[in-house]
């Protein structure tokens, strides 16, 4: 299979999805504007295929998020560092819709994450998401088409470990290593289904060769017994003749 399971990757969308939620509070750490520090905003979108680079498409199931690890998500920013929000103490909660993973994140509980991370998608300096996650073992499907495009589709994604914020676009370096580890292992595929296909006709060329033996064989059993049948008519018939 053209992926790298269990081995963590990363995907930015830069789709203007992470934005503020204004609402009235009367909590101490509120906004200037008299808001919460919540903001909420999609991680991923669904059947919307993206390049990761040239000639190579994905997109991700509507489903691929059934049954998913959720046990423990946090909010970073750029995959690493200082968690601003985690989902085992409700400061962020994970859903899906039609459109996509969607994440709301309260940042109240960090003095980093009012006066740095919301004052940041505020202003409109931030807007790309990311997340990184694992594949399952049956959670990828690709085709090739005739002009040599390569169409891949994550059906199933067996745990979500992050969901982060991103300052600028696709400069992670992770993201650039996981693409061409996915890149390597499409190759490998095909060079598997390839070896499969070669395999499977050598054994059906074997199972031929085993037919044809055992028909081989049993027509000679057959003659055998035939002769064997005419010799023993002819002795009765030369036993006869003598008395």
């Amino acid at each position: 299979m053209p992926y790298r399971p269990d081995e963590r990757q990363y995907r930015n969308f830069a789709v203007n999805s992470f934005q503020p939620e204004a609402r009235e509070s009367s909590d101490e750490n509120e906004g200037a504007n008299g808001e919460d520090y919540v903001i909420r905003g999609y991680f991923c979108t669904f059947s919307e295929p993206y390049e990761l680079f040239r000639d190579y498409y994905e997109e991700i199931d509507p489903h691929a998020f059934e049954g998913c690890d959720m046990s423990d998500v946090v909010l970073q920013m750029n995959h690493d560092g200082f968690v601003y929000a985690r989902n085992r103490n409700g400061s962020l909660v994970i859903t899906s819709d039609e459109h996509g993973g969607h994440c709301v994140a309260d940042l109240s509980g960090t003095k980093q994450g009012r006066e740095d991370l919301y004052e940041a998608i505020s202003n409109g300096l931030i807007d790309t998401m990311s997340f990184g996650f694992t594949i399952a073992d049956d959670g990828w499907e690709w085709t090739e088409d005739e002009d040599g495009v390569i169409h891949t589709r994550i059906t199933k994604i067996s745990k979500l470990y992050d969901v982060s914020p991103i300052a600028g676009f696709a400069a992670n370096p992770n993201t650039e290593v996981s693409a061409r580890s996915l890149y390597d292992a499409a190759i490998e595929a095909r060079s598997k289904m390839a070896q499969a296909a070669n395999e499977a006709a050598q054994e059906a060329a074997r199972a031929a060769e085993e037919a044809e033996r055992e028909q081989l064989e049993e027509q000679e059993r057959i003659a055998a017994q035939t002769a064997s049948q005419r010799r023993k008519r002819m002795a009765a018939a030369l036993r006869l003749a003598s008395m």
